[in-house]
């Protein structure tokens, strides 16, 4: 609803911080992207399609997305999964576990070594409810940890010592998972890299549809930190945490429970390396650059406070001189 306001008013188990260059990267461990996204529905009570969608993309490699019918946000969460533990990126909307069977599905996919489901570690890309929700349903699990999103426990868990610079990795067991600080939407925003399948995570910082941009220096900041990470890395995917396009590149209605014909979900690389050029033109306020609208959430609820308080006083002005004036008639 935030964002529906916004933008209508503006129409681990090894963890290290490191610096040190890339290394030649091994062959990519693909899979497939060839995937219809639930779209929910005109009528969400005349739909059968399930609440929780979940892609394989290849064997230890999972997308999730809620359904547009059980969240207007439609996010994505994914699940990777090594040979020690598996990682979940994002938890979601819906934190009803009969709503949404996010926590159910996610265990039953996991693999199980002598009889017991392997360790889950709940990372986050930011804050927002949109996003971190469903770690509710994951409380009481046994053999789940789940970081919190505040600052402070993301510097303590990665070791930022200087935070927003360094890389940590998460070691999830012959898988390696690069956290790299990309705050700017958010002030604990982080994407992660996945060394085998070359995916990058980019939650909100980044993804096709609005960037909503709290500080700007922070997000430009941001932006040239991950174009010079990926710059000698492969990647096969940049995959956000929502879908706010339209395949003719138009942008679909906020709020709505009905996504026809959506943009891929899949960005490229040398979208993520265009990314400082484009946050580079942002005015601070409300501005757009090829497909991407920028705007600041923040400035522009200030600007509808300001807005109403003055329509506010020009009301109470112009009632005052109704009054006055009746009362030289009488």
């Amino acid at each position: 609803m935030l964002r529906t306001i916004v933008f209508l008013f503006a129409t681990g188990m090894s963890l290290a911080p490191q610096n040190s260059p890339a290394q030649p990267a091994p062959q990519l461990t693909l899979g497939s992207m060839d995937v219809h996204w639930n779209e929910g529905a005109p009528d969400c009570s005349k739909t059968s399609q399930p609440p929780l969608q979940v892609h394989p993309y290849n064997a230890q490699t999972f997308i999730l997305r809620e359904n547009p019918c059980a969240t207007a946000e439609a996010p994505f969460m994914y699940l990777l999964v090594g040979s020690a533990r598996a990682l979940l990126v994002d938890t979601g909307d819906v934190a009803d576990a009969a709503q949404m069977p996010l926590a159910t599905t996610v265990i039953g996919i996991l693999p199980r070594i002598n009889g017991e489901t392997i360790p889950l570690l709940i990372l986050h890309t930011h804050g927002h409810l949109d996003h971190r929700s469903g770690d509710a349903q994951f409380k009481s699990l046994p053999n789940v940890e789940i970081v919190r999103t505040d600052l402070d426990h993301v510097r303590k868990y990665f070791g930022f010592a200087d935070w927003p610079n360094g890389v940590a990795q998460i070691d999830l067991g012959n898988r390696i998972v690069d956290a790299i600080p990309t705050p700017g939407h958010y002030p604990s925003e982080v994407s992660y890299y996945d060394r085998d399948t070359g995916m990058f995570f980019s939650g909100d910082f980044f993804l096709p549809g609005r960037l909503i941009i709290e500080d700007s220096s922070a997000d430009l900041a941001s932006a040239k930190r991950v174009a010079g990470f990926i710059q000698d890395r492969p990647v096969s995917y940049v995959l956000g945490g929502h879908i706010e396009l339209g395949s003719d590149g138009g942008y679909l209605e906020i709020g709505s429970h009905y996504h026809p014909r959506e943009h891929v979900l899949q960005l490229t690389k040398q979208d993520l390396l265009a990314l400082p050029g484009i946050v580079s033109t942002f005015n601070g306020f409300y501005s757009q650059s090829g497909m991407f609208v920028m705007y600041n959430q923040s400035r522009i609820l200030e600007g509808i406070g300001l807005t109403f308080l003055l329509c506010l006083l020009a009301c109470i002005l112009g009632l005052r001189r109704l009054l006055r004036r009746r009362k030289k008639t009488n």
